[in-house]
């Protein structure tokens, strides 16, 4: 009989540290790598140099953030205009990109706290006739595709349906290629990248300096049910701007701290 007792509570003892071990191996490991979707044609936010390796202030900005978390970081490139699709699919974990916030796009996107301030104005040509939004009246404007650029132009209905013509384009490189050779009279794009563009053909360009629109500012997107990966990224923002990381990085790229 004591035999039996003893087999018994040995068997209850083994099924006891097998569920244990059960119960651990279930557990969800902690996540050790962040995708980052981004428009690899957006300088100097994210985009390719002259070895094709994707760089900018927003690469420099995520690769610090993700040191700090332990978390190794990959870039996909995607197309701009599927980016919640790409989110929300599970396919990147973030959008890291020069990311206006918008009230249309919070409601598909959860978004960290705004890093900089960002505001869509006209790019034209050295020499262009047009010197406000109301030149803009019989001529050819171009936008990126799903840009918070776009937006603006079809939300101002009176402004768009003056125009001769209204293009978009899958990036703004192609937009300002455009606008270079003639085929379009102006852009209308997100400051930073625009002025980025002014700088690397000095005396090329022109930026009209009246805002269209609303400012707006860039924040990081996220999917509305990783609140716990938005957190972390934010605290990793938080002590980046403490130490002194986060201005280090925009004197780089700006040449100036302008991170919020």
């Amino acid at each position: 009989m004591k035999k039996i007792v003893t087999l018994v509570l040995l068997l209850m003892m083994a099924g006891m540290v097998i569920a244990g071990c059960g119960s651990a191996d279930t557990k969800a490991p902690a996540k050790k790598k962040i995708v980052i979707g981004l428009d690899d044609s957006f300088p100097p936010m994210g985009f390719r140099d002259e070895k094709n390796n994707i760089v900018g202030f927003d690469i420099d900005m995520a690769k610090e953030a993700s040191k700090k978390l332990g978390m190794e970081v990959e870039f996909k490139p995607i197309d701009w205009s599927s980016k919640e699709a790409e989110l929300n699919g599970k396919r990147i974990d973030a959008l890291w990109n020069g990311m206006n916030i918008t009230e249309e796009r919070k409601k598909n996107v959860l978004f960290s706290e705004p890093y900089m301030e960002s505001k869509q104005l006209i790019f034209v040509l050295a020499g262009s006739p047009i010197k406000s939004a109301a030149d803009l009246s019989g001529k050819v404007v171009a936008v990126q595709q799903a840009s918070v650029g776009e937006e603006v132009v079809v939300k101002d209905t009176k402004l768009k349906s003056s125009l001769k013509d209204f293009k978009t384009y899958p990036d703004c490189i192609a937009a300002f290629m455009d606008l270079k050779t003639g085929r379009v009279d102006a852009v209308v794009t997100d400051e930073i990248l625009g002025r980025y563009y002014m700088s690397k053909e000095a005396g090329k360009y022109v930026a009209i300096e009246q805002a269209l629109g609303e400012v707006g500012t860039y924040g990081i997107g996220f999917r509305k049910d990783d609140k716990e990966l938005r957190d972390k990224m934010q605290k990793a923002l938080d002590e980046m701007k403490k130490d002194g990381t986060s201005a280090k990085i925009s004197q780089k790229w700006f040449g100036a701290d302008i991170v919020k």
